[in-house]
């Protein structure tokens, strides 16, 4: 059996929706209970304290031994983001991040200084690894709050960062697998909150499935992907990824700072900018109120300006979970309530008050089945947390656009 390249991204994914319906689907009633009853957010009233999205979790010890011992909180958090930054496993953020559509990684990056008031911003940075501190340079040493593109790069060569190819041999190797299978169902045309845009009327076939992803790790395969790194790379063309880091850190003495960094969005259009270098969307940090940072659909956190909505939430008296909840609710919203398109995005956001209370919210469980949200906290205890999710079930980046099914196409317009 033969397969234009088309087919096989109209029907790659229709498996993976197939086994996930019972999880997806939604309800009226789910979500409205999610909507009206939200959980105890965990107050911890200890400081200092930093939380982080959990690919920062391995570098938060000796981050938190700096801070108690009286470093910066800013510097504190650049030491947790810059441990993704660096390392080229990680392939959502600095070296080895997934690239643009071109094969060319961009970065993004940006920080707030809660002591000072001071902000600093980075976006669609080439040949720079780490833009965390790039980001943090902008602030102390200019009288700008935002950078971009050859600007940004030419000012951080000044500044003293070197110039490097981003772009590692498994990266590239993913990149070429993209190219090949997924690029005529890339990010060019009208994305899902254009009035037009609709679902594919597929229906699931498991055989072409099955099928689909042998291809895929057959191609992996002869491009000497290794082994251990296929099935990710496998899932990276097919769910294209939105990775991020942020951190918010608290000192003892009441001192607030957060950061953001990320690659962005995998195999996005070249000067793509999402939530990450934006104050107020990816990051905000206000001394006399809280830190708030956020990971996943850039495009959607923008609209509601995320960071900013929590810490304002927070100003006015609510909870940081719930202040993350409202932010997740006003993206449904702005989809009302459509369980079709929603699916097709996530948001996790990281909420942390200046007493010491943080939250940790999603808008799904979790990306994909058995792959939770998960919050990074440490209060001299280091530890992981789920996320408090408003919608049960997980999510399903777009593209590629997998079929809808009816039963979730009926719960979609209770809010319309």
């Amino acid at each position: 059996m033969t397969f234009s390249r088309r087919d096989f991204v109209k029907t790659s994914v229709l498996g993976t929706v197939a086994a996930g319906v019972g999880a997806q689907s939604a309800s009226r009633e789910v979500l409205a209970e999610n909507l009206s009853s939200l959980a105890t957010p965990p107050e911890s009233a200890k400081r200092p304290i930093m939380i982080c999205a959990h690919n920062g979790r391995a570098y938060l010890d000796a981050a938190y031994a700096f801070l108690k011992g009286g470093g910066d909180t800013l510097d504190a958090a650049i030491r947790v983001v810059q441990g993704p930054e660096n390392d080229p496993n990680d392939d959502s953020v600095g070296l080895g991040g997934l690239p643009n559509e071109e094969g060319v990684v961009e970065l993004d990056a940006c920080c707030m200084h809660g002591p000072t008031r001071r902000a600093g911003s980075v976006g669609a940075v080439r040949n720079i690894k780490n833009v965390s501190s790039v980001s943090k340079a902008v602030m102390t040493h200019t009288g700008h709050v935002m950078l971009v593109g050859e600007g940004a790069e030419r000012f951080a060569v000044a500044m003293g960062f070197p110039r490097e190819n981003l772009l590692t041999e498994r990266s590239r190797k993913i990149w070429l697998l993209w190219k090949e299978f997924n690029s005529d169902r890339d990010w060019w045309g009208p994305g899902l909150a254009d009035p037009h845009w609709h679902p594919p009327d597929l229906k699931p076939e498991a055989n072409l499935w099955r099928e689909r992803i042998e291809q895929l790790h057959q191609r992996a395969a002869e491009l000497e992907i290794e082994p251990e790194y296929r099935e990710l790379a496998v899932r990276r063309v097919l769910f294209p990824s939105t990775g991020t880091i942020h951190c918010s850190a608290l000192n003892e003495k009441g001192e607030m700072s957060g950061i953001t960094t990320t690659s962005g969005l995998a195999f996005k259009l070249p000067g793509r900018c999402g939530d990450s270098p934006i104050i107020g969307a990816g990051c905000y940090t206000d001394q006399d109120i809280g830190s708030a940072g956020a990971t996943g659909a850039g495009e959607e956190n923008i609209k509601v300006a995320g960071a900013h909505t929590i810490v304002e939430n927070m100003r006015h008296g609510m909870s940081p979970l719930d202040a993350a909840m409202d932010a997740l609710k006003r993206i449904v919203r702005n989809y009302n309530g459509d369980m079709i398109k929603l699916r097709f995005m996530d948001m996790t956001y990281y909420a942390l008050r200046k007493d010491g209370a943080y939250a940790g919210a999603s808008l799904w469980e979790g990306y994909t089945p058995g792959n939770p949200h998960q919050i990074s906290v440490h209060d001299g205890t280091l530890r992981s947390e789920p996320t408090t999710a408003l919608l049960k079930g997980t999510s399903h980046d777009w593209p590629p656009m997998p079929s809808v099914p009816d039963e979730l196409k009926k719960d979609s317009e209770y809010l319309k």
